[in-house]
């Protein structure tokens, strides 16, 4: 299902997202989003059926967003040294997790099940190791690789270890010099990344 969202689902989507973002799934009430996004309560309603379901409609309208995001940057470095745009393409999946960590959690325990979702999900994936095998490719046919390893596993390699960061702090804050709240994911994605 590809949803198309109206400007007004945008902008209470936005704004859910800007709040969950800094209170949390649990701390951010219907309420909230509709103060901030000066609308009437019956409007979560109206647009998305409840709040669980505003949930499901944000991660896939950020999911969308971020494919959309990705086959621009991808087609901006698509004439770059095999080397350079892996490390590019590693760099834009890390950071595309640590800026939108708080989605994990939540699609982990309440989105799994939601075909929608993960049709959408599916469809990101295979776009980036649609893109990855491409770079692969050109790597080892211009001698810059001597390994080939298979697209799908660079992803799921990515994507394991950053959410490994994302979720033990009190381990990988031991290897990251800065450890306040505010500075520990920018230090840990430019460790990691």
């Amino acid at each position: 299902m590809k949803k198309k969202f109206t400007e007004k689902q945008i902008h209470i989507l936005d704004i859910a997202e800007e709040l969950i973002a800094k209170k949390g799934y649990e701390g951010t009430s219907v309420r909230d989003i509709c103060s901030k996004a000066n609308i009437n309560v019956a409007m979560i309603s109206y647009y998305f059926g409840s709040k669980e379901k505003m949930m499901s409609y944000l991660y896939q309208y950020r999911v969308l967003k971020t494919r959309e995001n990705f086959s621009g940057f991808a087609d901006t470095i698509k004439d770059g040294k095999p080397e350079m745009q892996m490390k590019e393409m590693i760099k834009y999946i890390v950071a595309q997790l640590f800026k939108y960590n708080y989605f994990h959690g939540f699609v982990t325990q309440e989105l799994r099940h939601t075909d929608h979702v993960k049709d959408e999900l599916m469809d990101f994936y295979q776009l980036f190791v649609k893109k990855l095998d491409e770079v692969i490719k050109k790597g080892v046919a211009s001698g810059v690789f001597t390994f080939t390893p298979k697209p799908e596993d660079v992803l799921t390699t990515i994507i394991g270890s950053t959410l490994f960061v994302i979720r033990n702090r009190n381990f990988y804050e031991l290897y990251v010099p800065n450890k306040n709240d505010e500075t520990y994911a920018k230090e840990a994605e430019k460790k990691y990344g």
